[in-house]
């Protein structure tokens, strides 16, 4: 009897010492959290977060696809339900998706490229080459890298302060890809990447897209990650009927939901709180609603805040609380690692665009900024990149794939009240001759035909070269007056008027670098082909001592000379818009020394010409924005030429040489060898991409300005403008009525991108 006693005693103290180790009775029951897809939709998580955190549930594991795994890995990562929702709040997810760079990170290269054409088509072999998707989610890649820093370096995601899964497809087999481990942004990156509105993300030599094609409520990896209890958020919509089905995402949503629909039958049967949002009247894309969607998943969510509140008391009571994340203010990066498919562009190249040295402090906004630069230049796929630390040391791990395009074709049309209607097509092709060149020319069609031919060598900070071909030509009814007091004329003519055809060729080489990652400074050699001709006199006097010899017409020259010059450039341009500009600082100082020039006036000798432009732009209120500049500009020397005068009036944004806009006045109005202006603009947003502006400009211009004194004196001429701006995919539609004191008024019409 007291051995079978003894063998009791013994058996009732292992199952104590048992049950003593069993970490699911010592620690309460594992709660999972799964958080479906849905695109905008998915902000309802975060609602719903709120609510279980207010229960009091402890979290032990999250699993997510596409928007669920984003707002997932958030969480996991150590942010609370409430930072969340600051987060997401602040977050513009227009100008995230769309991937438009700022303007700020261009070269001024590529702000001229990306402010002249209307369309851009890639071409492969002369082959037209499909984006793959509308937006690489470079900007989004970015979000995510800055939010996640505090986990770089956690490679497992079970060690993240959530253990976290999320789940992408492989694009080229149609599997299920569970993402566990790796680097998190560009987990839940491949997770996201909806077909057709993102590029495909490549993880390992998988091309991923979007987890939701296979799996958008992966309920059985939470389970096997440990969990006891699934609560889950269910954001995906029903089918939709045709009057729905208005777009090609919208249809592919609905091909996939066929599946997902059937699924979620069986996988909300096994999830034990099943939180489901009314999603009917929202879609994948209606990030502007964040308060309505994130107040939708609250209330879903306090709907089972009993069930919630029973699940918390089978907890232990070490609830989950947020740790505190900082921001990121500063990184040191000490080492950079170049990876990927990059044959043409050289280290050299990519240090020169990221614009900071390595082993001195920046900061994040510098380190994305860089990463901008590479992407504006396009030669590249949408960067992805790594900072991870490396002993005391951090790492820049760029994964640069090359764009296997290197041929564009693009085309624009605008008109103005000088050049009148034109169409431009141009052709540019990337390495031409060097990895890191581009060679562009633009035909420009209409009633004024004219070219532009640029090439360019771009070695970033570093000396680059480039190359300028430009033919520019243009017929302007002017005053007589101004021809008469700058050029001989036959005596006794009687008109006020005459049409003035001004002719230009443009030839530069040069070279240029950037100083303090803004200013660009260019020294270069300019020859300069101007006739200025009227038929007006020649049909007037009968004067047939000069012959058109391209048509039988009459003409008189005024000038028909080629100038050779040296010239230096410095050239500052943050303006976040160059037609519309809210803030940002604009500098413009040029030097022209001219040595030599075949002279058909007999009147040259050596001159230089200087000018400056300077400006600010800032908001005063929101939507209203003030843009203020001054500018002036004179000639020294003692040179009878007066083909480089400074002349006055008009609108517009790419005159050329010494032609300056001055409102109120008509174009080519008001002359001098020297001159000074102010101008300043009211821009009020009164609708997205729609402008009603008010502006006042002011000027003296006269011969010797500077050297008499008279540029400090009260203006002489002043103009005002009231007009109407739209931000149109052709590029700016303007219309201005202007007017003076002195009587004039004029009305300027332009419609698309100046070129």
């Amino acid at each position: 009897m007291k051995t079978v006693t003894t063998i009791l005693l013994i058996l009732l103290f292992l199952v104590v010492d048992l049950n003593a180790q069993d970490p699911e009775k010592e620690d309460g029951v594992k709660v999972g959290l799964v958080l479906s897809g849905g695109g905008a939709k998915g902000m309802a998580h975060i609602g719903a977060l709120k609510v279980i955190e207010e229960a009091g549930v402890k979290i032990d594991y999250i699993g997510g696809t596409s928007m669920g795994a984003i707002v997932g890995a958030l969480y996991a990562s150590g942010y609370s339900a409430a930072r969340l929702d600051s987060i997401f709040r602040n977050i513009d997810f227009n100008r995230l998706i769309s991937d438009n760079l700022p303007r700020g990170v261009k070269t001024f290269y590529e702000k001229e490229d990306s402010e002249r054409y209307a369309i851009k088509i890639p071409f492969d072999n002369f082959k037209v080459a499909i984006p793959q998707g509308f937006s690489g989610g470079q900007n989004i890649y970015h979000e995510l890298v800055k939010h996640l820093y505090h986990v770089k370096d956690i490679n497992d995601f079970n060690k993240l302060p959530i253990p976290f899964v999320c789940i992408a497809t492989n694009v080229e087999t149609g599997e299920q890809i569970k993402l566990d481990s790796g680097y998190l942004p560009e987990a839940i990156m491949a997770s996201g990447t909806l077909p057709s509105l993102f590029e495909p993300f490549s993880i390992k030599g998988k091309v991923l897209i979007d987890g939701g094609v296979v799996n958008n409520y992966p309920i059985e990896e939470v389970k096997n990650m440990g969990a006891d209890i699934i609560i889950g958020v269910d954001v995906q919509h029903g089918l939709r009927d045709r009057n729905e089905l208005l777009s090609a995402t919208g249809i592919l949503l609905q091909i996939n939901n066929f599946r997902t629909v059937e699924d979620m039958i069986e996988k909300s049967v096994e999830t034990d709180v099943y939180i489901k949002p009314d999603m009917a009247n929202y879609s994948v894309m209606d990030f502007d609603l964040d308060h309505e969607i994130i107040k939708n998943g609250e209330n879903a969510a306090r709907d089972k805040y009993e069930e919630l509140k029973k699940i918390s008391l089978t907890q232990d009571k070490a609830i989950r609380t947020a740790t505190p994340i900082a921001p990121v203010d500063s990184l040191l990066i000490t080492r950079l690692i170049l990876r990927g498919d990059n044959d043409n562009y050289t280290r050299g190249y990519v240090k020169g665009k990221l614009r900071f040295k390595l082993g001195d402090s920046t900061t994040f906004e510098k380190l994305q900024r860089g990463i901008s630069n590479l992407a504006a230049t396009g030669n590249f796929k949408t960067i992805r990149y790594e900072l991870l630390s490396d002993t005391d040391e951090e790492d820049l791990i760029l994964k640069l794939d090359e764009t296997k395009n290197k041929t564009f074709l693009k085309v624009g049309a605008h008109y103005d009240d000088l050049y009148n209607s034109a169409a431009i097509i141009n052709l540019t092709r990337k390495n031409l001759v060097f990895g890191d060149d581009v060679a562009s020319f633009d035909l420009i069609l209409g009633d004024n035909v004219r070219y532009n031919l640029q090439y360019y060598i771009d070695k970033g900070s570093y000396w680059s070269f480039g190359i300028n071909s430009r033919y520019n030509d243009f017929e302007k009814e002017i005053d007589f007056d101004l021809i008469e007091s700058n050029f001989q004329v036959p005596s006794g003519v009687n008109i006020n008027t005459l049409n003035m055809d001004v002719l230009d060729l443009t030839n530069q080489i040069y070279v240029q670098t950037f100083w303090q990652e803004e200013f660009a400074f260019s020294l270069g050699a300019e020859h300069k082909y101007l006739r200025y001709s009227t038929r007006t006199l020649g049909a007037l006097t009968g004067d047939t001592s000069e012959l058109n010899l391209n048509s039988s017409e009459e003409r008189t020259y005024f000038e028909k000379s080629s100038y050779y010059s040296a010239y230096g450039q410095l050239k500052l341009d943050t303006y976040n818009d160059k037609y519309f500009p809210s803030k940002g600082l604009y500098f413009d100082g040029d030097f022209h020394l001219y040595v030599y020039s075949s002279d058909f006036n007999n009147n040259f000798k050596e001159f230089s010409i200087t000018k400056a432009r300077m400006g600010t732009a800032f908001p005063l209120l929101q939507n209203l924005s003030l843009n203020i500049e001054t500018e002036g500009g004179f000639k020294l020397g003692t040179s009878g030429v007066s083909t480089f005068d400074f002349v006055l009036g008009g609108y517009g944004n790419n005159l050329i040489n010494n032609f300056t806009p001055f409102i109120g006045y008509d174009f080519l109005s008001l002359p001098g060898n020297s001159y000074v202006k102010a101008y300043g603009r009211l821009d009020l947003e009164f609708a997205p991409k729609n402008h009603v502006m008010f502006t006042a400009n002011f000027s003296n211009v006269d011969d010797d300005l500077f050297r008499t004194g008279e540029w400090f004196t009260e203006p002489d001429y002043s103009g005002y403008g009231v007009s109407y701006g739209l931000e149109s995919f052709m590029g700016p539609l303007q219309v201005m009525y202007s007017w003076s004191p002195e009587g004039t008024s004029n009305f300027f019409f332009s419609l698309g991108y100046w070129f």
